[in-house]
This record gives structure tokens, C-alpha cells and sequence, in this order.
């Protein structure tokens, strides 16, 4: 056990100061088997703690469904076992790039900007999910013989609102939930953000990429004692479906990184590594200086050319950082690295006669190396009609399009159904309100893809016609004035400058595809062109040398000339492709392949690049 404090200059430990080398590594973002190998990674490169997050929604799903709470715990454990102090930060919103910012639809779509507020719902939900995650990291702080030495109090909450109530509400909550150890804020930089973010009593932290002597300079205006700390160094960043790849030369965030220990703070790298957006998880942001602009979905990889890439592997930045960070050891050597994680192969998505997909393989994630391709041979399709007859909710029908929060749709599509009365001659037909992308269907025949929040078809549509509209979400928003916002359509669908009312809507939520089970029931016909719209199922065998085993093993799937959807391993989510970049391939755990025949589906629902 161990008394960890907030001095008047410095972090504690047993009454000597002790600075904190963290890197943020998420638990949910990494395959629980390879905890181990990233955590030893941290400690490689200078690390002395770890910093996650923990994500409401992906543990509890529905009101009062809890699932895999207990994962927390174990990572800490592991944490701990590695040799690293703890720094959690539970929300319960996380920003992260993550869908929602963490925080549950089913909360978030009644609420609206209730959320992160003193409102006496929100917080009572908010005060039940507490009740329920933080004993554990309670039982697991420093003062207990644990790793646990400091808790965040919201996230980033200076770059939302000024409800300092609510604050000090969840303050409160978490002393009441058993949390002994330190509290802290984090925020940007700037006065607005400290001046609503903080707390009196509570340590304020900074998070920026670069001109640490500035920063901490306008984080001594508000806090004029207490450790200094960056408690986010972004030395990368995340990418945008459709955007260039985003990287960071290594000696420029070196650099910083020096500035900041040259500065005598403790810092936390925001991503030590990054890891994947496994399940469809990835959020969104929103353009435009105040946030409120077009959507900007967040790729499948979080790799943030981080020190540790996605697939585990030491980076030049990982090196240069080890040169920093060996001079603060206490004169103590560093660690030697665990052994180089071993990929397997590139698995390719091809036709039903086993050969590749038309198009060029674009420069991937991977350079492909000795592994060397293997082609994922397609032999079943069906349509995605078929897809929602089985693992589809119940239809709904109601006056006005229901949201996805309405049909309980976190991840996933909704199929809205509606007529065109008549007898009238042809129309425009458009959409008000929506979100976030709609492939539309005539007649039963694809008439074109609507995004945005005022959209047309190019063609008009007669009266008397039939309407389907598949919507895809493609992230919730995860930060700013609009996180929390609906999914779906919001307003209606419009013929002329006429509602069409009677609407038909049906969703399918991406996790009805995690029970192999379940997707056993669809009836896969004959394999269809590669890249066409509905549910593709194939197979490629992995044989020594190339079979799971070896340590920390790993491949990337690729799918060039597909469009845009959602790939799974054995029946484990990878996440979301789309072919505008620029992410190319998806990471594969090692740990979801097995020797012999592996199962792969691909549910395309973009249908040919872009």
C-alpha cells in the first residue's frame, strides 16, 4: 500500500516527490489477450503508469444491462502485474473519438442537452452506472495495495458547459462510491475552458500537443499551486474517413515531450497506443470552428501514430521517446521490449472463384512484409432484405420517421419504408434532417445515396411509388455543442414540399451479428459479386507457419474495390471499411484467428468505392 498525495509543487508518494510518466492505452481498444504485450511495451519505453478511459455505452448497453463491467478490473490487474501505476478516467463522458463520447443512446436520445448537466435524470442514471463500476476501482487504489492513484472527474468539461453544480456533483459521487485517491480535471489550455472545467480543491491538468511552457503558463493563472501536468500530450492524432493520414514527425513531439519534463510536470501521452475502434465503436466530430458544421466520421484504426502502432510494433517516435524518457529513470536502466509481435497474413476479400476483387491494393496499414496474402474466398450471399427478416427488430410503424434512439439502435441501419401516393406526376423527392448517409430505393431499384442534413435525388419519382431508404450511422458525435444529437431522419421525408407521412421502419443493430448462431439462420445463397450490396460470407485457411500461436500474432484484411460496411472474423467485429481512405486495411487479433478454416462476412452496404 502506498499514500499517494497532491503536494504544493509535486506528486507524493509516501511523503517524496515522484513524477508521473504515463501513456493513455485503452482497454476496450486492445484484444484482452494482448494487454500483457502493450503494457510491457509502456514499461519499454519509459512508462511508469498507464491512463485509460472507460466507455458507458459499450457496457451497458440497454437501461439496467451491464455487460462485461468487471473488464475495468482486470486491466488494472494487469496494469499493476506489468509494473505501472493507474490513472482512470471514467466520464461518464470520455470524448475519445468514440461513439457518443461514451455516453448510451438510450440515454442521450430522450435527453438531449439535458446531458452533462445537474438535470435530476441524467444524474440519477449517472449515479446508478457509478454504483456499479467503481467499486472496483475503488478496492483497486494505491491506498488499498493497489495501482489506482488518481480518478478524473467528467472529461474535458471546460470545452462543453458551466454547470459547475453538476461537477461537484460527480465529485461527490465518486468520494460517496469509495474513491480515496486524488481527484483531478482536465481541459484545455485556455481560460474558458479551466475557468468551466475545474474545481476549487481539485487538481486542474492541461492537455495540449505542443508550447508546454505557454500552457502551463495559463494553467498557473488558475491554479497557482500543485504539480504541474499534462494530462493529455496529443503526440499524434485520428483520421477521418476521406481525409490524408494524419502523422506527426517524431522529433517535433520529442521535442515537446522534452519541454514538458523540462518544465518538471508529469505527463500523460494521449496515445502511448492507440489500438482499434473494434465493433463499429468509432464517433464522429462535427466541422467548422464552433462544431456544428458537416459530419466527420472517425476511421475503424485509432492507431494516432502513436509510439506503439496499431499492430503493436515500436515506431521511430517510440525510439525517440525512450531517448527522452531514459534520462528520468532514477538512474534505473530501461526494460527490454517483449518479443515483436508476428503477423501472419494480409487477408484478402475475393470473388466466389477465389480470386482477388477488381481494383488496386492501395499502400495499407502494413507493408505486408515475409507474411505475404491470402485470398478470403467468397461462397455465400445474401440480400440485406433477407439479412433484416432474420436478425432484424420489429418493424414499427408510426406517422413521422422514428429515430434509431426510437428503435433502439445504437450501431447499425434502419430500414424506413414509405409510398408515394398518386395518381401525381413525378416529383423531387428529398429528405430534411438527415443523418447520416441513405441509399435509396425505387421501386425496388437503387435511385441514388443521400448524406447530409438537406438532401434530393437527382431524379424525380412518380407518384404511386414505392420507397425504401436504408440509413447507415456512421458515429454518433463525440465532442462539442452537437454530441448526444439523434441519429436517423429528425425531420421527414419530403415529395415536392409535401410530408409523406406512414412510414414502415425496421432496424438492424451490428451486434446481432455477434452470435454466429444468429447469423447461421440467414439463407446465403450462391456467392454474388464481390462488393454488392448485402451480406457476403467466406473463408480462408490458416496453415503453418502462418496459424495462430506465435506471440502477440496478428494480420490486416483488406478489401480493395468494395465499397463501404462492416467485416467480421469468427463472429469478431473488425469494424467498419470504407474505400475513400484512407484507412486500407483492418487490424485482426491474432487471438480471433484460429488454425484451419476461419469464417469471414462482409456486410457491404456502400456498394462500390466511396
Amino acid at each position: 500500500m502506498g499514500d499517494f498525495t497532491v503536494g504544493d509543487e509535486d506528486f507524493l508518494l509516501d511523503g517524496r516527490p515522484v513524477r508521473l510518466l504515463s501513456g493513455a492505452l485503452h482497454y476496450f481498444r486492445v484484444h484482452e489477450s494482448q494487454w500483457g504485450h502493450r503494457l510491457a511495451m509502456l514499461r519499454a519505453m519509459g512508462l511508469n503508469c498507464v491512463e485509460t478511459y472507460v466507455p458507458w455505452n459499450l457496457h451497458e448497453p440497454g437501461p439496467g444491462r451491464y455487460e462485461d463491467v468487471g473488464a475495468l478490473g482486470r486491466f488494472l490487474d494487469a496494469a499493476r502485474a506489468a509494473g505501472l501505476w493507474a490513472i482512470v478516467r471514467p466520464g461518464p463522458y470520455i470524448c475519445a473519438e468514440w461513439e457518443n463520447g461514451g455516453l448510451p443512446h438510450w440515454l442521450t436520445g430522450p435527453l438531449g442537452r439535458r446531458a452533462r448537466t445537474c438535470d435530476a435524470e441524467y444524474l440519477e442514471r449517472v449515479d446508478r452506472w457509478f454504483r456499479v463500476l467503481l467499486p472496483q476501482v475503488a478496492e483497486r487504489g494505491i491506498d488499498r495495495g493497489g495501482p489506482v492513484l488518481m480518478v478524473q472527474v467528467e472529461n474535458e468539461y471546460g470545452s462543453y458547459g458551466t454547470d459547475r453544480a453538476y461537477l461537484e456533483h460527480l465529485a461527490g459521487l465518486l468520494r460517496s462510491c469509495g474513491i480515496t485517491v486524488p481527484l483531478f480535471t482536465s481541459d484545455g489550455p485556455e481560460d474558458h475552458m479551466l475557468s468551466g472545467g475545474s474545481l476549487p480543491g481539485v487538481l486542474a491538468t492541461a492537455n495540449f500537443g505542443s508550447g508546454a511552457r505557454e500552457a502551463f503558463g495559463v494553467l498557473r493563472r488558475h491554479q497557482p499551486a500543485g504539480p504541474l501536468m499534462c494530462m493529455e500530450f496529443w503526440c499524434g492524432w485520428f483520421d477521418h474517413w476521406g481525409t490524408d493520414h494524419v502523422v506527426r514527425d517524431a522529433a517535433d513531439a520529442a521535442a515537446t515531450l522534452e519541454e514538458i519534463l523540462a518544465c518538471g510536470a508529469s505527463v500523460n501521452i494521449y496515445m502511448a497506443h492507440g489500438g482499434t475502434n473494434f465493433g463499429g465503436w468509432s464517433g464522429a466530430n462535427r466541422a467548422g470552428e464552433l462544431h456544428v458544421g458537416a459530419l466527420e466520421p472517425t476511421v475503424t484504426s485509432y492507431d494516432y501514430d502513436a509510439p506503439i502502432d496499431e499492430a503493436g510494433r515500436p515506431t521511430e517516435k517510440f525510439w525517440r521517446f525512450r531517448e527522452v524518457l531514459a534520462k528520468y529513470q532514477d538512474g534505473r536502466p530501461l526494460p527490454e521490449l517483449p518479443p515483436e509481435p508476428v503477423e501472419l497474413a494480409v487477408l484478402r476479400v475475393g470473388g466466389a472463384d477465389g480470386g482477388a476483387a477488381d481494383g488496386v491494393i492501395p499502400d495499407g496499414v502494413t507493408a505486408e512484409g515475409s507474411a505475404g496474402s491470402l485470398v478470403v474466398a467468397l461462397d455465400g450471399w445474401a440480400g440485406l432484405g433477407e439479412v433484416l427478416d432474420v436478425l432484424g427488430g420489429a418493424e414499427r410503424e408510426s406517422p413521422v420517421p422514428p429515430t434509431f434512439e426510437e428503435l433502439d439502435v445504437d450501431r447499425g441501419l434502419v430500414r424506413y419504408r414509405l409510398d408515394v401516393p398518386g395518381p401525381r406526376q413525378p416529383y423531387a423527392l428529398g429528405v430534411l434532417g438527415l443523418r447520416d448517409v441513405a441509399t435509396v430505393y425505387v421501386d425496388g431499384v437503387r435511385a441514388g445515396v443521400l448524406d447530409g442534413e438537406e438532401a434530393t435525388l437527382r431524379d424525380p419519382v412518380p407518384g404511386g411509388a414505392a420507397v425504401e431508404l436504408w440509413v447507415e450511422s456512421l458515429g454518433r458525435v463525440n465532442y462539442g455543442p452537437r454530441s448526444g444529437e439523434s441519429k436517423g431522419i429528425v425531420g421527414g421525408v419530403l415529395h415536392e414540399r409535401q410530408y409523406l407521412h406512414g412510414v414502415r421502419a425496421r432496424g438492424l443493430r451490428l451486434d446481432a451479428f455477434d452470435s454466429p448462431e444468429a447469423v447461421g439462420k440467414v439463407a446465403f445463397g450462391p456467392a454474388g459479386v464481390a462488393g454488392a450490396v448485402g451480406l457476403h460470407r467466406g473463408r480462408v485457411e490458416l496453415a503453418p507457419p502462418r496459424a495462430p500461436g506465435a506471440p502477440d500474432a496478428y494480420a490486416f484484411l483488406q478489401l480493395p474495390g468494395w465499397g463501404r460496411g462492416f467485416v467480421w472474423v469468427n463472429g469478431f467485429c473488425l469494424g467498419r471499411y470504407w474505400g475513400v481512405g484512407p484507412q486500407r486495411s483492418l487490424y485482426v487479433p491474432g487471438a480471433v484467428l484460429r488454425g484451419g478454416g476461419n469464417e469471414v462476412w462482409v456486410l457491404e452496404v456502400g456498394g462500390g468505392v466511396g
